[in-house]
């Protein structure tokens, strides 16, 4: 088993006055040198957890490890400053009187010699591709820029581990996706553990070994990008994570396979199963991505374009089912159809994922089965 460098094992923040906890049971773990990101809806309680592991809040119940050391849990709580861990803000919180030298040497033992703290600077400052940039002032530097002297601040005294708070919420669009990609491989090249915590998915996906999805305190999939997509482990993670409907469909047992029958026709991914006794009524909803559903004219199921939305290399359609369902599919662009127009479709669907219908007495309505 890998061992983990984080680790948080039921871990509780309750605020005073609070009925129900910013941070309720959470347990994951990241190996060293990995990059976990926490991903959801405002308020669900991310934030509090990774302040919860700097040592900016107290844990309520549970435990938090750092390289297999308590840091929080019952009769612990080894104050920030000592827990050895880097953090870097949304607002860099750069001292703007300070060069960029002296930003970065903040962080670093005054008891050690200048030449050595100088020869670190410059290093930090190599890795996160400003060198030479010492003497220059934050307000000379671009958002992308500042944000990269943050972070080569964080990592100069080498640090147990890594906090990112929504880092690049202050950036625009294109810059946020880019500097996520190149901030991976810094963190990468310094072998540096790091938790980061974002609302947005595509910033996740581009930077995280591992992503956690966060909803009411609850931490409901901690796993793969792919994984996460493909085969979400509640409905919440399902509807959260890309675009998606859940369809109404029936499942039944043909011998070694569970077949999905939906609007669109039978759907399997050909795994060999057997239907669970929660689906024991057969009455479930499919999952079906926008990315399921593919525009060919020839298909037998016609569909009504009720909306669309222009993404530059491809439309997403919102349609409809001559029985009412409501589908959504990426079609690309030069595939240019009015609303209101029928266009033929059909699903292409390699990893099918039932939820069973909301209501259902069998089984929680979480219940998520990947046929």
């Amino acid at each position: 088993m890998q061992r983990m460098h984080l680790e948080l094992r039921q871990l509780r923040v309750q605020y005073p006055g609070r009925p129900k906890p910013a941070v309720d049971g959470v347990s994951l773990g990241l190996p060293a040198g990995g990059i976990g990101v926490l991903i959801g809806p405002s308020g669900c309680g991310k934030t509090t957890l990774l302040r919860a592991v700097a040592g900016l809040e107290p844990a309520s119940a549970g435990e938090i490890l750092v390289s297999g050391q308590a840091v929080a849990g019952p009769g612990v709580n080894v104050p920030p400053e000592r827990r050895q861990i880097g953090m870097v803000f949304q607002d860099y919180a750069l001292f703007p009187h300070l060069d960029v030298e002296r930003n970065v040497g903040f962080g670093l033992d005054r008891r050690t010699p200048s030449s050595e703290r100088r020869a670190r600077v410059a290093e930090v400052l190599a890795l996160v591709g400003l060198g030479g940039s010492e003497k220059r002032m934050p307000h000379e530097l671009s958002g992308g820029q500042q944000q990269r002297v943050a972070l080569a601040r964080a990592l100069a005294p080498r640090p147990r581990l890594l906090l990112l708070d929504e880092p690049f919420s202050n950036l625009d669009v294109d810059l946020r996706e880019r500097l996520a990609h190149e901030v991976r491989g810094i963190l990468k090249a310094a072998q540096a553990t790091a938790l980061f915590v974002t609302h947005d998915q595509l910033e996740a996906f581009a930077i995280g070994d591992v992503i956690g999805v966060m909803h009411e305190g609850h931490l409901h999939q901690w796993d793969d990008a792919y994984t996460l997509y493909h085969r979400p482990a509640t409905r919440f993670v399902a509807d959260f994570i890309g675009h998606g409907v859940f369809a109404p469909a029936t499942l039944r047992q043909v011998g070694d396979q569970v077949i999905v029958h939906t609007a669109l026709g039978p759907l399997t991914d050909g795994a060999e199963c057997a239907l669970p006794a929660a689906f024991a009524t057969g009455l479930c909803e499919v999952l079906l991505r926008a990315d399921d559903i593919v525009h060919d004219d020839d298909a037998p199921v016609k569909a009504q374009i009720v909306r669309k939305a222009f993404r530059g290399s491809e439309f997403l359609y919102t349609l409809r089912l001559a029985t009412g369902e409501t589908l959504l599919a990426h079609v690309p662009s030069h595939h240019d159809h009015r609303i209101g127009e029928w266009i033929g479709i059909k699903a292409q669907v390699d990893h099918v994922v039932t939820f069973l219908r909301e209501g259902g007495a069998a089984a929680p309505p979480m219940a998520a089965f990947p046929v």
